[in-house]
């Protein structure tokens, strides 16, 4: 296994009686390994083979570092663009009050404008398990409050002692 250094051949490191050159600043061409390098030379660059896999090498003549850098950058790019999903949870009982589930709602609404996914439940402490039905109104009547900005991913289903729904914003994060 190659170091972080040495993701590429370069130069004198490179074991092939001959290379195929592509580039910009080269005429393309299979030509042997010495006067490859000595073509890196004469431009003050280096040959770095960019296929192993082929037979012969495909090399490139380019400055080595600057062009580790531009990987390094474009790979910084790419991972900036990944998008992190946030799960936000809500926990409700069965025989929430009006106030508390505005409140909720509120916190709900603020979760899915900010783009975060969110997970409600409702959570059945000892016999409360027999007010089940009245766990899923809740959890319905939430989903049609907050239908302009999330939609439903998975209807309140039973798991446990728990009542979950999932839902998810309407609009992608910019």
């Amino acid at each position: 296994m190659r170091k972080k250094e040495d993701a590429h051949m370069i130069n004198e490191k490179i074991r092939a009686k001959e290379v195929r050159l592509v580039g910009d600043n080269v005429e393309p061409g299979v030509f042997p390994l010495a006067t490859a390098r000595k073509m890196a030379e004469e431009q003050e660059l280096d040959l770095v083979v960019i296929s192993d896999k082929a037979e012969p090498f495909v090399c490139r003549i380019l400055d080595y570092k600057k062009f580790l850098y531009e990987q390094k950058k474009k790979q910084k790019e790419l991972k900036a663009k990944q998008v992190k999903v946030v799960v936000k949870e809500i926990r409700f009982g069965p025989q929430t009050d009006d106030h508390d589930y505005e409140f909720k709602k509120k916190h709900a609404e603020k979760f899915l404008e900010e783009g975060a996914k969110l997970k409600t439940y409702v959570f059945f402490k000892g016999r409360s398990i027999v007010f089940k039905d009245q766990g899923e109104i809740l959890l319905l009547k939430l989903a049609q409050d907050l239908e302009h900005i999330g939609k439903v991913d998975q209807l309140p289903k039973l798991e446990g002692k728990r009542m979950i729904m999932m839902m998810s914003p309407k609009k992608a994060i910019k």
